[in-house]
């Protein structure tokens, strides 16, 4: 129950709850929050140098980022749990999560231990949550990306970006890369500023954009085009149903790590675990043919990410959050 309830409990108690742990005297915190020290300056928190600060719980508590249904990533993240619990000797539970905010709240405050954060929120809890990325879903040579890609519906009389001038267009979430970050940064450069040249409403989640696209609710929708094509592969849209009139860059996906202070043994077995991981055939299907955990860093694989949301003025402060937790709540009740 406890562990429910730091999930779902509002941005302002949670960074209440942790703000009474001392900070650590150190030498380099970078951008991190006063309680983390980040001396090796790899730009993530350092395990804590007094070892009565690490943590060994006999329960490990997992859980991924809620771009879309919760329960879909239950299930498929199942065998991973079974293995990770093999790999530390311990029970691993899953707990959904509903927003970013409350899944960075939720480690922030010591009731998480393992999670998959979503591209743009990631700095978030690298910086205030003390997480340490480590991995992205891929294959043997590379780490698995995406695109932002603009969706309208087929039927459209919207055939460019340029066509966007003036119409409902749906972001997912302020603290998303694809669906909001990277589109306010690379838009205004194809001479179209998100909120002035057409106005923004903030569908909560990915799939939501898409479905609001097919209903006629939104005129067009910024997407991650992985959570695009699984819905499209799963049968809940038809690729046919729309057209996408740009597409970026490539972008990571989902960072999976764990938090700073946990038993060096511990995240030695958690590491092990995740590397020595090989995606069975169904849960390859769910993630568009990534078949393991690719090791990455959040010092040079999320640079883009970083450079994206300064460009923004995406700040990954206590403010910061907060605006984020009061943003999606604000979405929410639409």
């Amino acid at each position: 129950m406890m562990i429910r309830s730091a999930l779902a409990c509002s941005g302002a108690l949670l960074l209440a709850v942790a703000g009474p742990v001392l900070a650590e005297e150190c030498g380099h915190r970078g951008a991190l929050d006063d309680i983390y020290c980040d001396d090796n300056q790899d730009m993530v928190a350092d395990t804590p140098s007094d070892e009565s600060r690490w943590r060994d719980p006999s329960t490990l508590v997992f859980t991924y980022t809620p771009v879309e249904d919760p329960a879909v990533y239950q299930d498929a993240f199942a065998d991973f749990q079974e293995h990770l619990s093999e790999a530390t000797g311990r029970r691993v539970v899953y707990y959904s999560v509903h927003s970013n905010s409350a899944q960075v709240e939720a480690m922030r405050s010591g009731r998480l231990h393992i999670a998959g954060f979503s591209t743009g929120p990631t700095g978030y809890a690298v910086n205030l949550a003390g997480y340490v990325p480590i991995a992205v879903k891929g294959y043997e040579d590379q780490f698995q990306g995406y695109n932002l890609i603009t969706i309208v519906r087929a039927d459209s009389d919207i055939e460019s970006m340029a066509d966007l001038e003036g119409r409902t267009v749906a972001h997912t979430s302020v603290s998303s890369n694809s669906g909001n970050l990277a589109p306010r940064a690379l838009f205004p450069g194809m001479g179209l500023t998100p909120d002035e040249d057409y106005q923004v409403v903030y569908s909560g989640k990915h799939d939501q954009s898409v479905m609001g696209v097919l209903s006629g609710d939104y005129d067009a929708a910024p997407v991650a085009s992985d959570v695009f094509d699984r819905m499209v592969e799963a049968g809940r849209v038809e690729a046919d149903e729309f057209r996408i009139i740009y597409t970026s860059d490539r972008f990571p996906t989902s960072a999976f790590g764990y938090a700073h202070d946990l038993n060096p043994e511990l995240v030695e077995q958690i590491e092990e675990a995740f590397f020595s991981y090989r995606f069975p055939e169904e849960m390859q299907e769910t993630f568009d043919g990534a078949d393991r955990f690719y090791p990455i860093t959040y010092q040079q694989d999320w640079q883009v990410i970083r450079d994206i949301a300064h460009a923004t003025g995406t700040a990954y402060t206590e403010r910061g959050l907060q605006q984020l937790a009061e943003r999606e709540a604000a979405a929410a009740r639409e």
